[in-house]
């Protein structure tokens, strides 16, 4: 995107191109996988794990305890009850929905936060537990893991909000003549943008190395948008593409309304009929519902 250094003159070619060399260079700080989202992962993938096991971790960390206590008595999961306590969540919502409701409360704690940057974060945020939603909601059209899509939709542009924090690194670094230029790029969100788009997937694929996550889950991460190109896990991809999809016409419906969501290729590549997309587009306020909930 950028000129090579010795050419570089405008304001924002110069932060692209800091921008590069921290990635390059791997200088740039990536997130460390919240403890408690990591343990709650091996716990989930432990065919020996139980209700009780969960339960003691989740109440390792109060804060999270009381996250995911909220979040059950949410209208997303609507209680018979008010449930009180971590067993009787886990006996009303299932240890497979717990775990998945801890691991992603402990996420945004960790890595969904870009002091300064609250309402670009929050869209970000958003965005990433609608197409989690709509992910599993298409796994289920399809008879696919449920639970790995999940993961999938929700972690897709995890290299988002790190880029947009890598960024604010930048312009804490820089001497007084950068932050002046900067300041102007900083206010111009189509700039941020522009970068953000350009590389939070190279950067996710970095993070889903450190936090090792599932192969499905990289390989969405990486190719979610690109899923003629890769070369395993090409349905996992291409359900997390048409969740994405979904995820923006749910939320920002003007930039993609239902006839250009629907005008693609990928519904028929993944087998899924007009009366199976009109099944997805009825699930929207469920999604809401849920994404309101998790909205920390």
């Amino acid at each position: 995107m950028a000129s090579e250094i010795g050419s570089v003159t405008t304001p924002i070619e110069r932060l692209e191109q800091a921008l590069i060399q921290k990635i390059e260079a791997e200088e740039a700080e990536l997130p460390l996988l919240p403890q408690a989202a990591s343990q709650v992962l091996a716990l989930a993938a432990d065919p020996a794990s139980d209700a009780a096991k969960l339960s003691a971790l989740i109440h390792q960390d109060q804060a999270l305890a009381a996250h995911v206590l909220k979040i059950a008595n949410s209208p997303a999961y609507m209680p018979r009850s008010p449930v009180v306590s971590l067993q009787h969540a886990v006996a009303m919502l299932g240890i497979t929905l717990l775990s998945e409701i801890a691991f992603t409360a402990s996420l945004k704690v960790g890595a969904f936060q870009v002091p300064g940057y609250e309402d670009e974060v929050k869209q970000l945020w958003r965005h990433s537990l609608a197409t989690g939603a709509f992910a599993k909601e298409v796994a289920r059209a399809k008879r696919m893991n449920v639970e790995s899509a999940y993961l999938c939709g929700l972690l897709h542009e995890i290299g988002k909000p790190v880029v947009l924090r890598i960024i604010t690194t930048i312009a804490r670094e820089k001497s007084d003549d950068w932050v002046k230029a900067l300041a102007t790029i900083l206010d111009n969100k189509s700039h941020i943008k522009t970068l953000i788009e350009g590389y939070h997937t190279h950067v996710g694929v970095l993070i889903a190395d450190k936090w090792s996550l599932p192969k499905q889950v990289a390989e969405a991460i990486q190719y979610y948008r690109d899923y003629e190109h890769t070369t395993t896990f090409r349905q996992e991809c291409m359900l997390t593409f048409i969740a994405d999809r979904l995820a923006s016409h749910l939320l920002t419906p003007e930039e993609m309304p239902e006839e250009s969501l629907r005008d693609h290729p990928v519904f028929a590549e993944l087998n899924l009929y007009p009366q199976d997309v009109d099944k997805l587009l009825m699930t929207k306020d469920q999604v809401l519902t849920i994404v309101n909930a998790m909205n920390l």
